[in-house]
Protein backbone atom coordinates (compact mmCIF):
# COMPACT_ATOMS: atom_id res chain seq x y z
CA UNK A 1 0.00 0.00 0.00
CA UNK A 2 1.77 3.54 -1.11
CA UNK A 3 2.78 5.16 2.12
CA UNK A 4 0.59 8.47 1.30
CA UNK A 5 -2.09 6.30 1.41
CA UNK A 6 -1.39 4.51 4.53
CA UNK A 7 -0.78 8.28 6.24
CA UNK A 8 -4.39 9.25 5.18
CA UNK A 9 -6.08 6.13 6.48
CA UNK A 10 -3.92 7.11 9.87
CA UNK A 11 -4.91 10.84 9.75
CA UNK A 12 -8.63 9.92 8.75
CA UNK A 13 -9.07 7.38 11.40
CA UNK A 14 -7.54 10.26 14.01
CA UNK A 15 -9.92 12.51 12.86
CA UNK A 16 -12.77 10.29 13.21
CA UNK A 17 -11.39 9.24 16.73
CA UNK A 18 -10.75 12.76 17.76
CA UNK A 19 -14.43 13.99 16.75
CA UNK A 20 -15.68 11.31 18.89
CA UNK A 21 -14.06 11.91 21.70
CA UNK A 22 -15.10 15.44 20.93
CA UNK A 23 -18.52 14.53 20.88
CA UNK A 24 -18.63 12.71 24.21
CA UNK A 25 -16.94 15.47 26.09
CA UNK A 26 -18.98 18.11 24.74
CA UNK A 27 -22.06 15.84 26.07
CA UNK A 28 -20.33 15.55 29.69
CA UNK A 29 -20.02 19.39 29.69
CA UNK A 30 -23.87 20.14 28.68
CA UNK A 31 -24.36 17.60 31.33
CA UNK A 32 -22.30 19.06 33.84
CA UNK A 33 -23.58 22.43 33.23
CA UNK A 34 -27.34 20.90 33.60
CA UNK A 35 -26.38 19.55 36.77
CA UNK A 36 -24.72 22.57 38.19
CA UNK A 37 -27.93 24.57 37.01
CA UNK A 38 -30.26 22.41 38.66
CA UNK A 39 -28.44 22.41 42.00
CA UNK A 40 -28.18 25.77 42.07
CA UNK A 41 -32.08 26.47 41.37
CA UNK A 42 -32.48 23.61 44.04
CA UNK A 43 -30.41 25.78 46.36
CA UNK A 44 -32.28 28.87 45.66
CA UNK A 45 -35.46 27.42 46.33
CA UNK A 46 -34.61 25.93 49.03
CA UNK A 47 -33.24 28.85 50.85
CA UNK A 48 -36.50 30.92 50.07
CA UNK A 49 -38.14 28.31 51.58
CA UNK A 50 -36.04 28.83 54.95
CA UNK A 51 -36.08 32.70 54.95
CA UNK A 52 -40.30 32.28 54.20
CA UNK A 53 -40.65 30.22 56.97
CA UNK A 54 -38.35 31.92 58.94
CA UNK A 55 -40.20 35.41 58.23
CA UNK A 56 -43.50 34.21 59.58
CA UNK A 57 -42.08 32.49 62.49
CA UNK A 58 -40.49 35.13 63.47
CA UNK A 59 -43.68 38.21 63.21
CA UNK A 60 -45.50 34.86 65.46
CA UNK A 61 -42.80 35.36 68.01
CA UNK A 62 -42.74 38.78 67.85
CA UNK A 63 -46.67 38.92 68.34
CA UNK A 64 -46.65 37.04 71.55
CA UNK A 65 -43.41 38.64 73.11
CA UNK A 66 -45.44 41.87 72.16
CA UNK A 67 -48.66 40.50 73.65
CA UNK A 68 -46.71 39.23 76.82
CA UNK A 69 -45.05 42.12 77.81
CA UNK A 70 -48.14 44.21 77.44
CA UNK A 71 -50.23 42.16 79.55
CA UNK A 72 -46.91 42.10 82.58
CA UNK A 73 -46.83 46.12 82.06
CA UNK A 74 -50.88 46.17 83.07
CA UNK A 75 -50.43 44.09 86.19
CA UNK A 76 -49.40 46.96 87.48
CA UNK A 77 -52.78 48.50 87.52
CA UNK A 78 -53.82 45.28 89.77
CA UNK A 79 -51.36 45.43 91.96
CA UNK A 80 -52.24 49.19 92.98
CA UNK A 81 -55.91 48.42 93.47
CA UNK A 82 -54.70 45.24 95.87
CA UNK A 83 -52.56 47.08 98.11
CA UNK A 84 -55.80 49.55 98.53
CA UNK A 85 -58.18 46.65 99.88
CA UNK A 86 -57.60 46.74 104.06
CA UNK A 87 -58.43 43.26 105.63
CA UNK A 88 -58.12 40.93 102.60
CA UNK A 89 -57.07 37.71 103.08
CA UNK A 90 -54.07 36.59 101.68
CA UNK A 91 -53.80 34.84 98.34
CA UNK A 92 -50.46 33.47 98.86
CA UNK A 93 -50.88 29.83 96.68
CA UNK A 94 -52.77 29.41 93.65
CA UNK A 95 -54.07 26.18 93.17
CA UNK A 96 -55.45 25.55 89.27
CA UNK A 97 -56.53 21.98 89.45
CA UNK A 98 -53.59 19.88 90.99
CA UNK A 99 -51.46 22.10 89.81
CA UNK A 100 -49.89 24.81 92.50
CA UNK A 101 -48.79 28.10 90.77
CA UNK A 102 -45.25 29.95 92.09
CA UNK A 103 -46.40 32.93 94.34
CA UNK A 104 -45.72 36.15 93.62
CA UNK A 105 -45.82 39.39 95.50
CA UNK A 106 -47.65 42.89 94.72
CA UNK A 107 -43.86 44.58 94.77
CA UNK A 108 -43.27 41.72 91.64
CA UNK A 109 -45.92 42.62 89.77
CA UNK A 110 -44.59 46.33 89.52
CA UNK A 111 -41.22 45.61 89.11
CA UNK A 112 -41.88 42.92 85.83
CA UNK A 113 -44.21 45.83 84.90
CA UNK A 114 -42.35 48.32 85.05
CA UNK A 115 -39.47 46.34 83.34
CA UNK A 116 -41.80 45.40 80.64
CA UNK A 117 -42.78 49.21 80.14
CA UNK A 118 -39.04 49.69 79.72
CA UNK A 119 -38.93 47.02 76.92
CA UNK A 120 -41.85 47.68 75.11
CA UNK A 121 -40.62 51.23 74.66
CA UNK A 122 -37.54 50.26 73.01
CA UNK A 123 -39.68 47.81 70.88
CA UNK A 124 -40.15 50.22 68.03
CA UNK A 125 -36.30 50.68 67.04
CA UNK A 126 -35.00 47.23 67.95
CA UNK A 127 -34.32 44.60 65.22
CA UNK A 128 -36.93 42.26 63.85
CA UNK A 129 -37.28 39.30 65.96
CA UNK A 130 -36.18 40.99 69.65
CA UNK A 131 -39.64 40.88 71.04
CA UNK A 132 -39.61 36.85 69.78
CA UNK A 133 -36.41 36.52 71.95
CA UNK A 134 -38.08 37.98 75.05
CA UNK A 135 -40.84 35.68 74.21
CA UNK A 136 -38.39 32.50 74.13
CA UNK A 137 -36.88 33.40 76.76
CA UNK A 138 -39.20 34.35 79.16
CA UNK A 139 -40.98 37.26 78.91
CA UNK A 140 -41.60 37.87 82.70
CA UNK A 141 -38.12 36.94 82.95
CA UNK A 142 -36.45 39.58 80.85
CA UNK A 143 -39.01 42.18 82.08
CA UNK A 144 -37.21 41.59 85.46
CA UNK A 145 -34.04 41.59 84.03
CA UNK A 146 -34.98 45.04 82.70
CA UNK A 147 -34.43 46.99 86.71
CA UNK A 148 -31.00 45.04 86.47
CA UNK A 149 -27.46 46.49 85.75
CA UNK A 150 -26.45 46.99 82.46
CA UNK A 151 -22.60 45.86 82.21
CA UNK A 152 -21.86 49.74 81.83
CA UNK A 153 -22.76 49.77 85.32
CA UNK A 154 -26.01 51.78 84.53
CA UNK A 155 -29.28 50.40 85.91
CA UNK A 156 -30.98 49.35 83.00
CA UNK A 157 -34.40 50.63 84.05
CA UNK A 158 -32.92 54.28 83.78
CA UNK A 159 -31.91 53.55 80.19
CA UNK A 160 -34.78 53.68 77.63
CA UNK A 161 -35.56 52.88 74.13
CA UNK A 162 -33.18 50.53 72.33
CA UNK A 163 -30.91 50.85 74.34
CA UNK A 164 -32.37 49.27 77.36
CA UNK A 165 -33.58 46.69 75.22
CA UNK A 166 -30.14 45.58 73.98
CA UNK A 167 -29.06 45.77 77.56
CA UNK A 168 -31.55 43.50 78.62
CA UNK A 169 -30.82 41.13 75.90
CA UNK A 170 -27.08 41.40 76.70
CA UNK A 171 -28.24 40.22 80.55
CA UNK A 172 -30.00 37.58 79.50
CA UNK A 173 -27.95 35.79 77.54
CA UNK A 174 -29.69 37.01 73.91
CA UNK A 175 -33.23 37.00 72.81
CA UNK A 176 -32.57 36.07 68.48
CA UNK A 177 -34.62 33.68 66.83
CA UNK A 178 -31.64 33.01 64.48
CA UNK A 179 -32.22 28.89 63.76
CA UNK A 180 -29.22 29.15 61.67
CA UNK A 181 -27.23 29.82 58.14
CA UNK A 182 -29.60 28.59 55.29
CA UNK A 183 -27.63 29.88 52.93
CA UNK A 184 -24.92 28.37 50.50
CA UNK A 185 -22.52 29.56 48.36
CA UNK A 186 -22.24 28.01 45.09
CA UNK A 187 -19.30 28.68 43.06
CA UNK A 188 -19.77 29.29 38.83
CA UNK A 189 -18.23 26.67 36.37
CA UNK A 190 -16.35 29.22 33.44
CA UNK A 191 -16.68 26.66 30.52
CA UNK A 192 -14.08 27.48 27.60
CA UNK A 193 -13.99 25.45 24.04
CA UNK A 194 -10.76 23.07 23.91
CA UNK A 195 -8.26 24.74 21.68
CA UNK A 196 -8.14 22.46 18.33
CA UNK A 197 -4.63 23.53 17.17
CA UNK A 198 -2.96 20.08 18.03
CA UNK A 199 -5.19 18.01 16.09
CA UNK A 200 -8.40 16.73 16.09
CA UNK A 201 -7.45 13.75 18.17
CA UNK A 202 -5.85 15.30 20.94
CA UNK A 203 -8.71 18.19 20.98
CA UNK A 204 -11.09 15.48 21.53
CA UNK A 205 -9.04 13.98 24.30
CA UNK A 206 -8.60 17.26 26.21
CA UNK A 207 -12.46 18.33 25.59
CA UNK A 208 -13.13 14.91 26.93
CA UNK A 209 -11.05 15.12 30.21
CA UNK A 210 -12.85 18.80 30.82
CA UNK A 211 -16.30 17.04 30.41
CA UNK A 212 -15.29 14.68 33.22
CA UNK A 213 -13.49 17.27 35.70
CA UNK A 214 -16.64 19.04 34.99
CA UNK A 215 -18.63 16.13 35.86
CA UNK A 216 -16.60 15.53 38.96
CA UNK A 217 -17.26 19.11 40.10
CA UNK A 218 -20.85 18.84 39.40
CA UNK A 219 -21.39 15.66 41.71
CA UNK A 220 -19.19 17.63 44.50
CA UNK A 221 -21.99 20.76 44.01
CA UNK A 222 -24.43 18.23 44.11
CA UNK A 223 -23.62 16.89 47.33
CA UNK A 224 -23.23 20.28 48.46
CA UNK A 225 -26.43 21.09 48.18
CA UNK A 226 -27.99 17.84 49.53
CA UNK A 227 -26.56 18.01 52.67
CA UNK A 228 -27.52 21.92 52.73
CA UNK A 229 -31.46 20.57 51.94
CA UNK A 230 -31.43 18.50 54.53
CA UNK A 231 -29.94 21.04 56.93
CA UNK A 232 -32.88 23.90 55.92
CA UNK A 233 -35.25 20.55 56.19
CA UNK A 234 -34.62 19.89 59.82
CA UNK A 235 -34.23 23.70 60.43
CA UNK A 236 -37.62 24.37 58.66
CA UNK A 237 -38.98 22.03 60.90
CA UNK A 238 -37.91 23.33 63.79
CA UNK A 239 -39.20 26.74 62.54
CA UNK A 240 -42.64 25.26 61.81
CA UNK A 241 -43.01 23.77 65.44
CA UNK A 242 -41.86 27.13 67.13
CA UNK A 243 -44.71 29.19 64.88
CA UNK A 244 -47.36 26.92 65.35
CA UNK A 245 -46.39 26.69 69.42
CA UNK A 246 -46.49 30.91 69.65
CA UNK A 247 -49.74 30.93 67.89
CA UNK A 248 -51.90 28.77 70.03
CA UNK A 249 -49.65 30.09 72.97
CA UNK A 250 -50.69 33.37 72.62
CA UNK A 251 -54.50 32.35 71.72
CA UNK A 252 -54.53 31.05 75.12
CA UNK A 253 -52.84 33.98 76.56
CA UNK A 254 -55.89 35.74 74.55
CA UNK A 255 -58.57 33.99 76.13
CA UNK A 256 -57.32 34.46 79.95
CA UNK A 257 -56.19 38.26 79.13
CA UNK A 258 -59.99 38.34 78.07
CA UNK A 259 -61.16 36.82 81.20
CA UNK A 260 -58.80 39.10 83.33
CA UNK A 261 -59.46 42.71 82.24
CA UNK A 262 -63.31 41.67 82.33
CA UNK A 263 -62.82 40.80 86.18
CA UNK A 264 -60.21 43.35 86.74
CA UNK A 265 -62.54 46.15 85.25
CA UNK A 266 -65.28 44.81 88.10
CA UNK A 267 -62.69 45.00 90.61
CA UNK A 268 -61.42 48.74 89.44
CA UNK A 269 -65.07 49.79 89.70
CA UNK A 270 -65.57 48.51 92.98
CA UNK A 271 -62.67 50.09 94.29
CA UNK A 272 -62.18 53.36 92.34
CA UNK A 273 -65.55 53.84 91.32
CA UNK A 274 -67.70 52.61 94.39
CA UNK A 275 -64.58 53.56 97.10
CA UNK A 276 -65.07 50.16 98.87
CA UNK A 277 -61.20 49.60 100.46
CA UNK A 278 -62.28 47.52 102.98
CA UNK A 279 -62.43 43.84 102.29
CA UNK A 280 -65.34 43.07 105.12
CA UNK A 281 -67.52 45.63 103.32
CA UNK A 282 -67.04 43.18 99.53
CA UNK A 283 -70.35 41.89 98.94
CA UNK A 284 -69.57 37.93 98.19
CA UNK A 285 -69.52 38.54 94.48
CA UNK A 286 -67.21 41.04 95.13
CA UNK A 287 -65.24 39.18 97.08
CA UNK A 288 -65.44 35.74 94.32
CA UNK A 289 -64.58 38.26 91.63
CA UNK A 290 -61.14 39.59 93.20
CA UNK A 291 -60.68 36.11 93.91
CA UNK A 292 -60.79 35.44 90.43
CA UNK A 293 -58.22 38.15 89.61
CA UNK A 294 -56.00 37.08 91.98
CA UNK A 295 -55.80 33.72 90.41
CA UNK A 296 -55.95 34.97 86.36
CA UNK A 297 -53.12 37.20 87.31
CA UNK A 298 -50.68 34.63 88.85
CA UNK A 299 -51.86 32.28 85.85
CA UNK A 300 -50.64 35.35 83.38
CA UNK A 301 -47.99 36.02 85.55
CA UNK A 302 -46.33 32.14 84.82
CA UNK A 303 -47.32 32.00 81.86
CA UNK A 304 -45.52 34.70 80.24
CA UNK A 305 -42.45 33.46 82.98
CA UNK A 306 -42.69 30.29 80.68
CA UNK A 307 -39.39 29.90 78.33
CA UNK A 308 -41.05 28.63 75.13
CA UNK A 309 -37.57 27.78 73.57
CA UNK A 310 -34.93 25.96 75.29
CA UNK A 311 -30.76 26.56 74.31
CA UNK A 312 -29.08 24.09 72.81
CA UNK A 313 -26.37 22.44 75.29
CA UNK A 314 -24.06 22.60 71.36
CA UNK A 315 -23.12 25.04 69.48
CA UNK A 316 -24.01 22.94 66.04
CA UNK A 317 -27.42 22.17 67.37
CA UNK A 318 -30.71 23.41 67.38
CA UNK A 319 -32.79 24.72 70.30
CA UNK A 320 -35.74 22.74 71.13
CA UNK A 321 -39.21 23.90 71.70
CA UNK A 322 -40.96 23.28 74.89
CA UNK A 323 -44.04 21.75 73.37
CA UNK A 324 -44.88 19.79 76.41
CA UNK A 325 -44.57 22.85 78.73
CA UNK A 326 -46.43 25.30 76.71
CA UNK A 327 -49.19 22.78 76.54
CA UNK A 328 -48.81 22.12 80.14
CA UNK A 329 -49.78 25.76 81.06
CA UNK A 330 -52.40 26.08 78.37
CA UNK A 331 -54.31 22.82 80.06
CA UNK A 332 -53.86 24.93 83.14
CA UNK A 333 -55.35 28.07 81.76
CA UNK A 334 -58.37 25.82 80.06
CA UNK A 335 -59.06 24.06 83.54
CA UNK A 336 -58.99 27.91 85.38
CA UNK A 337 -61.11 29.66 82.77
CA UNK A 338 -63.44 26.56 82.94
CA UNK A 339 -63.70 27.22 87.03
CA UNK A 340 -64.67 30.46 87.11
Amino acid sequence: MPIPFIVGAIAAASAIAGVGAGVKGAMKVKDANDAMKNAKTRNDRNVKRFEDQNSVTTSAMDALGKTELEIIKSFEDFADIYEQIKNKPKFAEVNIGDAKLPTYTPEDLKNASVGASVLLGGLGGAAVGTAGGFAAAGATTAAVMALGTASTGTAIASLSGVAATNATLAAIGGGSLAAGGGGMALGSALLSGATLGVGLLAAGIIFNFTGSKLESKAAEIESQVDKAEAQINKICSYLITLKTTATEYMNSLFRVNSIYKDRMGKLSNTVKVQGKTDWNYFTDEEKKNTESVVRLVSLLYNMCKLQIVKKASAQEELDSVQTLAVQEKMKQADTLLNEL
